[in-house]
């Protein structure tokens, strides 16, 4: 059983393949460049750009091209213009089947049955009759001169005849027109004497033209050249005038400038020696202010000195507070005295320190009397003993403090008349001898009481029983 059904299977198969094979037999195709006319039992049919089928026996097919046809149109006989002159014409021809069913139809009726080349000598012999009667309605110069309206005309002509045939002209081209006379090629000869006339002509003109200019040009560049020499040699006088006066301007104003350099040098040396003298006035004036200050300053050193002496004066006890009044006159005398003979170049630097020198005594002698005001009221209180003893033990510093200032003067400077009979040094001796006499006198002066008196009463003093002292003390009071 399964035998028979593989065995009617594979028949089925074979029968398919079979009929699809002879359905691809029957099977026909007409490409875009061709058409198919089909012919039989359904009667004529035309096939473009599909497929159809056809059943043998019954039916028949042909090819026809649609492809475009290109040949020459050069007929044997010349042809003859509107002039009668015989030419010879070569021209290309395009011609295709129209692509309607209509045509196709009437193009596969006219040529399906024969060869490219009868079909292509059919088409000519249509072409080359037009083509003689167009020539004949034209002449040469038309032929030559105007191909395309040659062609367009062709076109116009052969439309119907080859609607006809189921054709179309794509186009047509002379390619060629000639004689056997030379009738074309003397046409232009006219045109060639002209035109060479005319170059002729032209040329002499433009050589004329030519000539005129440069004789223009060189007329002009002679006028403008003379014009220019003028001008430039205007322009060098010109210049030439104007270096001179700007080479007088420039003297001018270096002598001025000379002038003005030279004026204000003098004032500027002028000036430099004013102010040089008014430089060196403020100088001497500025020594003279500084010698003034320095003395100023002098002065006050002496001034500071002096109260410091006079602060120790004070401090000390009477009797060396007379030594040193006696001390400091007797070296205010002697600086006075140096100072008025060194001094005889600058008498006012010289009064100015004696009258400072005369104040400070002055101020000295009143703060010393006021110191021994106060220490006098001291030794009130003490008795006549007590002031004798003191005198007795003091004397040697009395003597000692008079001698101390010679010992400081580096310079003595005496100066003697000769009026007395002692002289030189032997005159300060004797005035240093007469100083320690007079001191009894001093103290006799300072106390208010006589030496003797003094003297007197320390004697009776030492007389006196002791019990005196030992009941009352110093003043007897108890």
């Amino acid at each position: 059983m399964s035998n028979e059904v593989v065995f009617i299977a594979a028949v089925v198969v074979l029968t398919l393949l079979a009929l699809m094979m002879a359905m691809a037999t029957l099977y026909r195709k007409a490409g875009p460049h061709e058409a198919l006319i089909v012919y039989g039992l359904r009667g004529t049919r035309i096939v473009k750009g599909r497929g159809t089928v056809i059943f043998p026996m019954v039916e028949n097919f042909r090819q026809l091209s649609l492809q475009l046809m290109s040949f020459d149109v050069a007929p044997q006989q010349d042809l003859y213009t509107k002039q009668g002159v015989a030419v010879t014409v070569e021209a290309v021809a395009q011609i295709k089947v129209k692509s309607d069913p209509e045509s196709i139809q009437t193009a596969a009726e006219q040529f399906l049955t024969k060869t490219d080349q009868a079909r292509e000598g059919l088409i000519r012999l249509v072409m080359e009759g037009h083509l003689r009667g167009i020539i004949g309605q034209l002449s040469v110069e038309q032929i030559v001169k105007e191909p395309e309206m040659v062609g367009d005309r062709m076109r116009a002509t052969c439309a119907d005849d080859m609607s006809k045939m189921g054709l179309e002209v794509v186009s047509f081209t002379i390619k060629e027109v000639r004689d056997k006379n030379e009738y074309i090629t003397n046409m232009g000869r006219p045109d060639i004497a002209r035109i060479r006339r005319d170059a002729d002509v032209a040329a002499a003109e433009a050589e004329r033209d030519t000539a005129i200019r440069r004789a223009e040009a060189t007329r002009a560049a002679a006028v403008a050249k003379a014009q220019a020499d003028q001008e430039r040699v205007l322009a060098e006088a010109l210049s030439l005038a104007k270096q001179a006066e700007a080479q007088r301007d420039l003297e001018i104003k270096r002598a001025q400038y000379v002038e003005t350099i030279k004026r204000q040098q003098a004032q500027a040396d002028k000036a430099y020696d004013i102010q040089a003298n008014i430089m060196q006035q403020q100088v001497i004036a500025e020594q003279v202010k500084v010698r003034q200050i320095e003395k100023e300053q002098e002065i006050k050193v002496q001034e500071a000195e002096i109260l410091r002496h006079e602060k120790e004066l004070i401090a000390t006890v009477i009797k060396n507070a007379e030594i040193e009044k006696q001390r400091i006159e007797m070296l205010a005398e002697a600086a006075r005295r140096k100072m008025t003979t060194e001094a005889e170049g600058s008498a006012a630097a010289t009064r100015l320190q004696g009258e400072a020198d005369a104040e400070i005594i002055l101020k000295k002698g009143e703060a010393e009397a006021k110191a021994m005001n106060v220490k006098a009221e001291a030794y009130q209180e003490w008795n006549q003993a007590a002031v004798v003893d003191k005198l007795i033990t003091g004397l040697p510093e009395v003597v000692r403090a008079m001698a101390a200032p010679l010992a400081n003067v580096d310079k003595i400077t005496i100066v003697s008349t000769g009026n007395d009979g002692a002289a030189g040094l032997n005159k300060v001796t004797g005035d240093m001898t007469k100083i320690a006499a007079q001191i009894p006198a001093l103290f006799e002066t300072l106390s208010g009481i006589q030496m003797s008196d003094l003297l007197g009463k320390v004697r009776g003093i030492g007389d006196r029983p002791s019990s005196d002292s030992k009941a009352g003390g110093p003043n007897g009071k108890q």
